[in-house]
């Protein structure tokens, strides 16, 4: 019998990093209590950390970014109405038809070169005829995951902010690699996150935690917030053991994106040499894309060989560095996917 090759390298996705020994030392020791009831206090830190650094009022642990999502989704909107966002959003892609299921609504796709829409294109996606589905909320996400983990300039960030208050509409965050995007704009949490009526900040991506996202907003949002989360069966009782993790990614995990994203542009350079099909301008953070004929045969070939990584299509490979992928791993990655 073939032994299998030994892993290389796990690059499908920053969702696939183990808890470090910090992490199930803190698991280990969390005060915990019903979380329902509004009485963990563990997982009462995590909401109010968040909620600081975010510069927001309050926030609400949830299982993943997609309830966050489709929590700050319900929270802003009426059946009927239009969610305003960039071609290939999470929220749409990736949520299994959600915003449509729970909250009655249906995307408004506007342009995003590079994941970046135009405040102007923002505005002219707006509706308020009678003969149209009007508009209820603006969503962006940052960074972009189909564009490639691009980032949003915060000068765009600013024009789509002017013109959600001109409008009368509220402004959602899809953030869930925002940590990223602030490291590679060089600039504080909230630079980027204040600007939003509601932002959903994932813990378990780029960060590090087994598990969890945190919504932020207001206090009265925030209430709110929880009656849905129960409806979506987010009520997780004792979730200060998940918490207590989170924490520590929290604080310990923005230090090592910058690593992340020096390793992602070495990977893309190696790949552009070896004649890879890639955009380097959308290699901004810790995802690659490359454009790939035959991408599941490539996949599984470069899989048996100890490097795992997403086909996404029939002619494009994923590629997402993490900090369980050291310097060690990169090479021996490089090799395996450039012989």
């Amino acid at each position: 019998m073939t032994e299998p090759a030994r892993l290389i390298a796990d690059l499908r996705s920053d969702t696939v990093t183990t808890p470090t020994p910090a992490m199930r030392e803190a698991m280990a020791q969390a005060p915990v209590g019903d979380d329902v009831y509004g009485e963990d206090p563990t997982v009462n830190e995590l909401q109010a950390e968040v909620a600081r650094l975010t510069g927001h009022e309050a926030g609400l642990f949830m299982p993943s970014g997609t309830m966050t999502n489709q929590v700050a989704i319900a929270l802003h909107t009426r059946r009927g109405e239009e969610v305003i966002c960039a071609e290939g959003s999470h929220i749409y892609e990736w949520e299994l038809g959600m915003m449509a299921t729970f909250s009655g609504v249906v995307p408004r796709f506007v342009p995003a070169p590079l994941g970046v829409p135009a405040p102007e294109d923002v505005r002219a996606a707006i509706r308020r005829s009678i003969h149209q589905s009007p508009s209820g909320l603006i969503s962006l996400e940052n960074t972009h995951n189909k564009a490639g983990g691009t980032v949003i300039p915060l000068d765009v960030l600013a024009g789509i902010r002017a013109v959600a208050t001109e409008e009368g509409l509220p402004l959602h965050l899809d953030g869930a690699r925002v940590v990223n995007a602030a490291v590679a704009l060089g600039v504080p949490l909230r630079d980027v996150t204040g600007l939003f009526d509601t932002v959903s900040v994932c813990l378990s991506k780029g960060l590090g935690a087994p598990v969890g996202s945190v919504l932020v907003g207001s206090a009265a949002q925030m209430r709110q917030a929880h009656r849905y989360r129960k409806m979506m069966g987010g009520g997780m009782r004792q979730a200060g053991v998940l918490a207590a993790a989170a924490l520590v990614a929290l604080r310990e995990g923005p230090a090592r994106l910058a690593e992340d994203h020096r390793r992602t542009r070495e990977l893309a350079g190696a790949l552009v040499n070896a004649g890879f099909d890639v955009n380097l301008n959308a290699v901004q953070t810790n995802i690659i894309y490359a454009a790939v004929p035959d991408a599941a045969a490539h996949a599984a070939r470069w899989s048996e060989q100890g490097v795992l990584c997403n086909a996404l299509g029939p002619d494009s490979v994923r590629f997402v560095l993490h900090h369980q992928v050291d310097d060690e791993a990169l090479a021996g990655a490089i090799r395996v996917l450039t012989a």
